[in-house]
């Protein structure tokens, strides 16, 4: 069960994302908030993001500094550190909505796909990105089973999340970006 928070916390960023695809952003800039945020931050939600360079989180979101704590990794995997990041965000800041986001055209599971097909080994510290990816590959909707499994991973892999949502206090959800439309999709 989602509490009327998590809700509106969802359909602040769903609505934010409607002004972005229409044409219609009205975000404050960095240095209009820069001294009020400076003593504290107060983020509304929590968002795991790729970090591919077409998903600016904040800009699609239509959000200022200081409303979204994100954590950016390509292909949106759950890493130690990058949950460490969303714990801290729960426990300490309060946020109590997690959105894994992922988007049309990743690179990161294109290229899962790739190792996946013919077997070859990635270089260096990309096969940590394809190995968190892979099991995805096999999904006829590769991007959006990533952003599923990531969000499960989440709460499988921390306790603190897994508490948190079952006591209500955090929702996590998972997402699609469409490069092409500007769009946000909830997925289930």
């Amino acid at each position: 069960m989602h509490s009327v928070e998590q809700d509106a916390a969802l359909a602040r960023l769903l609505e934010g994302n409607r002004r972005y695809y229409e044409g219609h952003a009205r975000a404050a800039t960095a240095s209009a908030h820069r001294v009020e945020l400076a003593d504290a931050q107060r983020p509304f939600a929590i968002v795991l993001g790729c970090s591919d360079s077409r998903v600016p989180v904040e800009t699609i979101f239509d959000q200022g500094p200081g409303d979204l704590f994100v954590i950016r990794l390509a292909g949106n995997i759950v890493s130690a550190e990058g949950l460490a990041s969303i714990e801290y965000a729960i426990e300490i800041l309060g946020c109590g909505l997690v959105v894994v986001l992922g988007h049309t055209g990743c690179g990161a599971v294109q290229a899962a796909i790739s190792v996946a097909a013919s077997g070859n080994t990635p270089p260096g510290h990309i096969g940590l990105l394809v190995e968190a990816i892979a099991p995805a590959t096999r999904d006829a909707h590769p991007v959006e089973a990533n952003a599923r499994a990531s969000a499960r991973a989440l709460v499988s892999r921390s306790s603190i999340v897994r508490a948190a949502v079952t006591r209500g206090g955090v929702r996590v959800a998972a997402a699609v970006y469409d490069l092409h439309t500007g769009r946000v999709r909830l997925l289930d």
